[in-house]
């Protein structure tokens, strides 16, 4: 699908796009084309804009994860939606399919997390360890499943890998994701976290925002649970 249909939000300072699992929003090892260079081409062709085009990165999704994700277009834009995120002054709403059903319809999670580098994984714990950080959801189940639940998750803080760390640790792992131990893989190598809400003030005109993205499309499951 082209960036020209998966634009969820977009004026002179911002732009939102419906990331696709296995888009990278910045480089790794792979080498792979990444999502800014694709937002680039797109606003340079729209606005004929000669030179280099202006795009900086706020936050940031795991390559398997589908949803939103929002860039600066200018210089102005850009270190207050970084201020906004580090100061925990967005709202992030997840939507997440996970194996089996959870110990409770809705619940507050607590964990610890320590991030290996190595294994790019993190491991939850219910207490302080050395070099843990406090991670804390919140999440409530929206619809059951013959085999899966979908959930939908608060995130209270922002630690690598912390939904599919803390899911998996009360045994809800999400569909898909092998590494924090789900039964088998996704054929498109996608995991089925999503990110489906964004709320925040704009960094300029002072208003609120809400984007919701469309789970992905050709996907039974995520048809049943959204349909």
């Amino acid at each position: 699908m082209s960036i020209n249909n998966r634009i969820l939000f977009e004026d002179n300072h911002l732009i939102a796009i419906n990331k696709q699992s296995g888009d990278l929003v910045q480089g790794d090892k792979t080498g792979d084309v990444i999502l800014p260079d694709l937002i680039k081409d797109y606003i340079a062709k729209k606005y004929d804009k000669p030179g280099a085009v202006f795009l900086g990165v706020t936050h940031r999704l795991d390559r398997p994860t589908s949803g939103v994700v929002v860039f600066a277009r200018t210089s102005k834009a850009l270190p207050r939606m970084n201020k906004l995120f580090a100061d925990h002054e967005t709202s992030k709403t997840y939507w997440a399919v996970v194996e089996g059903t959870t110990p409770h319809k809705k619940d507050r999670l607590v964990h610890h997390l320590v991030r290996n580098t190595k294994q790019n994984k993190s491991y939850a714990h219910d207490h302080g360890v050395p070099n843990s950080k406090e991670a804390i959801l919140s999440y409530k189940v929206i619809q059951k499943l013959d085999n899966y639940t979908l959930l939908e998750v608060a995130l209270e803080t922002g630690r690598h890998h912390q939904i599919r760390a803390q899911l998996s640790k009360i045994g809800c792992v999400i569909k898909g994701d092998l590494k924090y131990g789900a039964r088998r893989s996704n054929k498109d190598g996608s995991i089925h976290l999503h990110a489906r809400k964004l709320e925040f003030m704009h960094p300029v005109k002072k208003e609120p925002v809400e984007i919701i993205a469309p789970v992905p499309s050709g996907d039974s499951i995520w048809k049943a649970v959204s349909s």
